[in-house]
């Protein structure tokens, strides 16, 4: 009869231990923190989506034989606005669409930087859609107190004063980071026969649940690790300067500084500007693009942490589902001339980037097809906390129980 060979199990490696250290310690610190993190992000996904539908009355007019109309001055607009809603703080902008189905948006925002939460932080963050052609006032609002605004400070502050709520939020990320790593080298099969069981799910009606948490744990985490790394990096881009001003470099080809176009301002006399310069500059825009989704004019008021604009800029959206592909308008605000323009195609590749971080981050970058993924990869980021202190947990019992056996024996 053949003697069995018994193998002694191999011990981990240095590097492989002190990883299992790390990737333990760090997620039973921060993995509630990355629960809601995440969890909020997979809320947020949708927004434009769900918004779209619930709001569609109200996003478009409905009004009736307007190529035989005129769309109504802008400040006339305001003022019927104003008129209607009796609001405290004056309109900050309006969103201004390509499409003349649709309605105009009129925005109330003001900032209170002095404030710790962000319901007082936001004195005012309020939308109204308006029939251009009549003034009419169809919908107001709530944006600040709206779910998907609160769903979003969480995700981006834990609803703390956005200067410094954003370091709290992007300290567990960074964390969350070298977890990532961590868990990719703890996953690593050390053989053909583990390898196996590590890229699959191979249950059977006899395996325990136990087993199927493990598998949930590693199988999802490793095939959703690089998009959870695109995920992390890109929400890192709002908490640190750093990690912006690298992206940049790194995409820019060694460029350090961003197109600055602050010395191109205002150079008319004051005495030029009267109520139809915004329908000028509006008008110019319109002109330059015809197939653009929409653009945003400042409506030139003060406001509470009012700062210093060097000129006037008009932001332009070119899709419907994304901010990626934008251009940049500047114009004198007193004569309302053309002074300068910055369009995709003369932006370099750090710049397209930089544009494209927020798309990436919430999978708009692609529509639709995109977003699915930064949903499912939310969710399964989510699912990480949960499913690893379940191994934890299952881990500690089985120790104790067998401490306690030993104490028995």
């Amino acid at each position: 009869m053949r003697r069995k060979n018994h193998h002694h199990k191999k011990k981990p490696g240095f590097f492989k231990k002190w990883s299992a250290k790390l990737h333990l310690w760090f997620g039973l610190s921060i993995g509630l923190l990355i629960f809601i993190i995440a969890i909020t992000g997979a809320l947020y996904v949708f927004k434009d989506e769900v918004e779209n539908f619930t709001r569609k009355e109200y996003i478009y007019h409905n009004e009736k034989n307007i190529e035989h109309k005129k769309i109504l001055p802008i400040r006339a607009l305001e003022r019927l606005v104003n008129e209607k809603t009796n609001e405290d703080f004056p309109i900050h902008w309006v969103n201004v669409p390509i499409d003349k189905k649709m309605s105009y948006q009129f925005y109330w925002y003001e900032h209170k930087p002095d404030q710790w939460n962000y319901f007082d932080e936001f004195p005012v963050y309020k939308l109204a859609y308006v029939n251009p052609y009549t003034g009419k006032v169809l919908q107001v609002y709530d944006e600040k107190n709206g779910f998907f605004a609160i769903v979003k400070s969480i995700h981006w502050s834990f609803l703390l004063k956005q200067d410094w709520g954003t370091y709290v939020v992007g300290i567990p990320v960074i964390i969350f980071l070298i977890m990532l790593i961590t868990g990719i080298v703890l996953w690593w099969p050390k053989n053909k026969a583990a390898r196996k069981q590590r890229f699959r799910f191979q249950w059977k009606d006899t395996t325990q649940w136990k087993r199927k948490n493990y598998d949930l744990h590693n199988i999802l985490g490793f095939y959703s690790s690089i998009f959870a790394l695109i995920l992390t990096v890109t929400g890192l881009f709002y908490a640190f300067f750093v990690v912006q001003a690298s992206i940049y470099y790194i995409f820019s080809g060694g460029e350090t500084a961003y197109p600055d176009f602050s010395k191109i301002t205002t150079k008319a006399p004051i005495e030029m500007r009267n109520e139809g310069t915004i329908d000028k500059i509006s008008d110019k825009v319109k002109e330059l693009y015809p197939n653009a989704y929409g653009f945003s004019l400042d409506l030139g008021h003060p406001h509470l942490d009012d700062h210093e604009h060097p000129n006037f800029e008009v932001y332009v959206k070119h899709l419907s589902y994304s901010y990626h592909k934008s251009s940049s308008l500047i114009f004198d605000e007193n004569s309302g001339e053309l002074l300068h323009r910055h369009d995709p195609e003369d932006k370099n590749f750090g710049e397209k980037t930089v544009a494209a971080n927020y798309d990436i981050h919430v999978g708009a970058i692609l529509g639709l097809p995109t977003k699915i993924v930064a949903f499912i990869v939310s969710l399964i980021i989510a699912s990480m906390p949960v499913t690893g202190f379940m191994i934890w947990w299952g881990r500690r019992k089985k120790n104790n129980n067998f401490q306690k056996n030993l104490k028995i024996g």
